[in-house]
């Protein structure tokens, strides 16, 4: 019954959390819905009122971010993407993104996470045919939790969304990709998306903006993404935010290349010999708050993406 909006059946209830903010925005695939959820904060550690340095503040007005975005398949349907949060704030210090400048503030509970899909569906009155933890957050940081989200979004008896359309993002944590792989060998998981947020191929760069890759490496990386199980033809995503002056040079484009070897490459746009076990997602970069970065131009985005397409890459581009 939860499927159709009810809030209670039997001893099972949804405690939805109220939603906050609600930012409309138009594109050229339809109306962007940005939204926020009031969710119960944190209480301050010993030792934060006297200044001591290690202490924690008290964070008492917590909201999730969720955003339902639209997209036109092939066929002119119009479907909606939701990407939801597994966490407030984020602890992998990622440079480029707005989330990291808030550190980790705690991680989201399985019904706050799927309380961002009953919101979508029930409240703002839109069901999502897809769901992505690209939000705030590292899920891998949080895996039980988003976890049983997922158990329970996926159930015949709840929200009955097919796993085959969620998608679970995370920043590089080896571990991580590791046990989400021993776990979606289970019956009923085989099919769950992974997406790796890449945004530089080489371990000197990649390390300066991504912090977790001076203990994860892209061959480490690299390795547990090859042995990621191969079901039904589903490739990895892999994430690349393209920013100005950062990641955008010729040699990245190659070194790009290579890193996909592996994965399998296009010859002259046809996939030649091994599957394709891979795809990037070129995304340009929206600046968040006091970058040190401006966004790339629109000739900048095509002209990488085209030199990825030239090196065999099966590339494609996406939104910010």
């Amino acid at each position: 019954c939860f499927r159709q909006g009810a809030r209670a059946a039997g001893l099972a209830r949804v405690e939805l959390a109220e939603i906050g903010t609600q930012v409309r925005e138009d594109s050229s695939e339809g109306t962007v819905i940005k939204f926020t959820q009031r969710v119960p904060g944190v209480g301050a550690s010993p030792g934060a009122e006297s200044g001591n340095s290690t202490a924690r503040p008290a964070f008492t007005d917590l909201r999730t971010e969720s955003v339902l975005i639209p997209m036109i398949s092939s066929r002119g349907e119009r479907s909606y993407t939701l990407c939801v949060s597994s966490q407030i704030g984020c602890a992998m210090g990622c440079t480029f993104c707005e989330t990291a400048q808030m550190g980790l503030i705690r991680s989201l509970t399985p019904a706050e996470i799927v309380g961002q899909w009953y919101a979508a569906t029930h409240i703002l009155g839109v069901r999502p045919k897809n769901i992505v933890f690209m939000g705030m957050g590292e899920p891998l940081d949080n895996l039980p939790n988003v976890l049983q989200a997922i158990a329970v979004l996926k159930d015949h008896n709840g929200p009955h969304v097919p796993v085959s359309q969620i998608t679970l993002s995370t920043s590089g944590r080896v571990d991580g990709i590791r046990a989400l792989a021993e776990h979606v060998r289970q019956p009923g998981w085989h099919r769950l998306g992974l997406a790796l947020s890449l945004n530089a191929p080489n371990d000197a760069d990649r390390s300066a903006i991504m912090p977790l890759n001076r203990k994860w490496p892209l061959a480490s990386l690299q390795e547990a993404l090859l042995a990621w199980p191969q079901r039904s033809g589903n490739k990895v995503c892999i994430e690349y935010v393209l920013i100005p002056g950062v990641n955008d040079s010729p040699t990245h484009a190659a070194q790009i290349a290579d890193f996909f070897r592996p994965f399998g490459l296009l010859a002259e746009g046809r996939i030649a010999g091994q599957p394709i076990m891979a795809v990037l997602n070129l995304i340009p970069y929206n600046p968040r708050r006091n970058s040190p970065w401006p966004a790339p131009s629109e000739h900048a985005v095509d002209a990488f993406l085209q030199s990825l397409i030239d090196l065999g890459v099966f590339a494609k581009r996406r939104r910010t």
